[in-house]
């Protein structure tokens, strides 16, 4: 224990590497709208999370400061206006170097329709377990936002479910005024993404998120951060509570340049 506050400590003292600095301006799109206040919190959560978690590499891949830093800053920016604590369910992060072959039945994006056909997995969560995440998956969408999608965004909301023993869709609220608001919302917008009346015809909020509710928060989460301006005018109540949630207006600092 000692020596885990002590290399916390050392990384919250440390310089924020000018190396690191020049990995998030040239490989993560978000950097660019973060304000100048923004970065520094969120430099001081990376150095803090770099030392603070396991890294491991998988089948052999090399770990670089670049992948750590990278994964880091997208997972510290769900927490930028919370607190580490946050991801206290993280002990270690796996790295895979590209996308996963798994194997035995596993839900489909179709509601109920199981199947036990081969699928790919970019990345994935485990209750009292690892964060798994591919890196080629974990690059590119750090690089390219727009299309939604983002697997570290993705697998740290299910950490943030996770808090209270429970994969529900409900992240730890401020108080039961907050929670009743969330579930009424997030209730609504769940059903009809599975029954398909959300009318964006899963263009918006992907498809995967009806497979159920704690599918629904992660999906919800990376439409948030990736596409914010297009969730806010689309589904304004959905984008409250998440705003209220995580303290950020993503649409709004997203205006003048790039999102997650």
């Amino acid at each position: 224990m000692m020596n885990r506050r002590r290399k916390r400590r050392e990384a919250r003292e440390s310089e924020f590497p000018a190396e690191w600095r020049q990995y998030l301006a040239a490989g993560w799109a978000a950097w660019h709208s973060l304000s100048r206040d923004e970065r520094e919190r969120l430099e001081g959560l990376v150095k803090v999370f770099v030392a603070d978690k396991r890294w491991e590499a998988a089948r052999g891949f090399a770990l670089t400061d670049e992948i750590r830093v990278v994964i880091a800053a997208q997972a510290c920016l769900l927490i930028l206006e919370l607190d580490l604590d946050y991801y206290r369910g993280v002990g270690s992060i796996i790295v895979h170097p590209r996308a996963m072959v798994q194997r035995g039945q596993h839900a489909t994006e179709t509601p109920g329709v199981m199947s036990s056909d081969p699928f790919t997995l970019a990345g994935q969560a485990h209750y009292g377990g690892p964060v798994i995440i591919t890196w080629d998956a974990a690059r590119f969408e750090a690089r390219h936002p727009d299309g939604g999608y983002n697997v570290v965004l993705h697998e740290f909301a299910h950490k943030l479910d996770m808090l209270d023993g429970v994969v529900d869709g409900t992240p730890p609220l401020a108080d039961a005024e907050s929670r009743q608001r969330w579930i009424a919302v997030c209730t609504a917008e769940f059903a009809a993404l599975t029954d398909g009346t959300d009318g964006t015809g899963g263009s918006l909020i992907r498809q995967y998120g009806a497979v159920s509710a704690g599918e629904f928060f992660a999906v919800a989460t990376e439409t948030f951060f990736c596409r914010p301006i297009e969730l806010r005018a689309e589904k304004p109540e959905l984008y409250g509570v998440l705003s209220e949630f995580f303290r950020q207006d993503p649409a709004l600092r997203s205006a003048s340049n790039g999102s997650c």
